[in-house]
């Protein structure tokens, strides 16, 4: 009896112990790209062409609930206007993230002109919109507003895509490949010119 007692306590705690393990295991990371380099200063010469019309403004599908608010929150902690939901944006966006389905949700920037691209990535998790925007803000922590840089091999390029003072416009896109996703967002206009700051 006592042997029988003895072997379900140590089955037991060999339950326990799988539990705590997996209830105290790291998530997977989320990984957020490296944006691309500061572009130069647009031209203060007048244009030759006319500009483009501004993508129009349109309601967040329920897909993306909270991410307008998600970056409005880090753009208000700094003084600058709030964004609007695009869904000419959201188009583009959805559109270049297809195709990284089909490298099974690659890292990779589209280089479209004229728009501003942040990506992120997880992989064995589901991100909301607003968990997304939070890994992109989180480099503020990185971020020296006294002078406008990055500390030394940090990446700040999302987070001031985020907060630029001159952007209106958000729109983003989503896919799955399997147990990881890819997010898209597009800026309009865009952020991150060499040389100014983000607010």
């Amino acid at each position: 009896m006592a042997s029988r007692r003895l072997a379900y306590f140590a089955i037991g705690a060999l339950v326990i112990l799988a539990v705590a393990a997996r209830a105290f295991s790291a998530p997977p990371p989320i990984v957020h790209d490296q944006p691309p380099a500061l572009r130069p200063a647009p031209s203060t010469a007048p244009a030759t062409t006319r500009p483009a019309a501004p993508p129009t403004a349109g309601g967040e599908p329920a897909r993306f609930a909270g991410m307008v608010a998600a970056h409005n929150r880090a753009r208000r902690a700094v003084g600058v206007a709030d964004l609007q939901w695009s869904d000419r944006l959201a188009k583009t966006a959805q559109g270049w993230a297809e195709p990284l389905r089909g490298e099974g949700c690659a890292m990779r920037h589209s280089g479209a002109a004229g728009i501003g691209e942040n990506l992120a990535w997880a992989a064995g998790q589901h991100l909301s919109p607003a968990g997304v925007v939070a890994g992109w803000v989180g480099e503020a922590r990185a971020f020296n507003p006294a002078n406008g840089t990055c500390a030394p091999g940090a990446v700040c390029g999302h987070y001031t895509q985020v907060v630029w003072r001159s952007t209106r416009l958000v729109g983003c896109g989503m896919v799955s490949c399997g147990s990881s996703e890819v997010w898209v967002c597009n800026y309009s206009p865009q952020g991150n010119y060499a040389g100014e700051r983000p607010y």
